[in-house]
């Protein structure tokens, strides 16, 4: 079994990638594999809405990094998408990521159903439930299962980078619930 956590922050210093990591980490204790998968530095296109991914079975786009995001995405029993909060919504790159991932799985034996995840958002001060509700209704379109915690997966931290995150308490528990939860399900269901 492997989780895939994909942090959607551009920035080196990431809280995201903080959050993202500490429910790896967790997964990782629970004796699952994990991967980290940092868009930063990484560049999704947009989806053209091209349909061809209808009848080829991939995306036909090319020059950018997202046919081996998308198979790690296609083997990955479990996916974890963790993303800053910008203007109370998911960021642009993640977005990209998902549209595209969702139009080749849906047409393409729907690969994504059945796999275990969630969201993570990470915002200074608002925005978290727009962002969160993005997530999650990705999750949900695609059939994949998603485990509660004990507060929504949202984490409260701002520009300073990951040093805001490793003070947000309760965040981080609920990150760490909220992988103890997935790794459970997972074993309950793949094992």
């Amino acid at each position: 079994m492997k989780v895939i956590g994909i942090a959607g922050s551009l920035r080196p210093r990431s809280n995201t990638l903080h959050y993202v990591t500490t429910g790896l980490e967790v997964i990782e204790q629970e004796g699952i594999e994990t991967e980290l998968i940092s868009l930063m530095n990484k560049e999704i296109k947009p989806c053209t809405g091209c349909y061809e991914c209808v009848e080829k079975g991939y995306c036909t786009i090319k020059g950018d990094d997202f046919a081996g995001i998308l198979e790690k995405m296609r083997t990955a029993e479990g996916i974890i998408l963790g993303s800053p909060v910008y203007l109370s919504s998911v960021v642009p790159q993640m977005m990209s990521l998902l549209a595209r991932a969702t139009f080749v799985a849906y047409w393409n034996d729907k690969f994504l159903t059945g796999k275990v995840g969630g969201p993570i958002t990470v915002a200074r001060r608002a925005g978290h439930n727009l962002a969160f509700s993005q997530l999650l209704l990705w999750f949900f379109i695609n059939g994949l299962i998603v485990p509660g915690s004990t507060y929504w997966n949202v984490g409260v931290a701002g520009a300073k980078g990951a040093r805001d995150a490793a003070d947000d308490t309760e965040g981080i528990q609920t990150v760490t619930e909220f992988a103890k939860n997935m790794a459970k399900l997972m074993k309950k269901i793949f094992l």
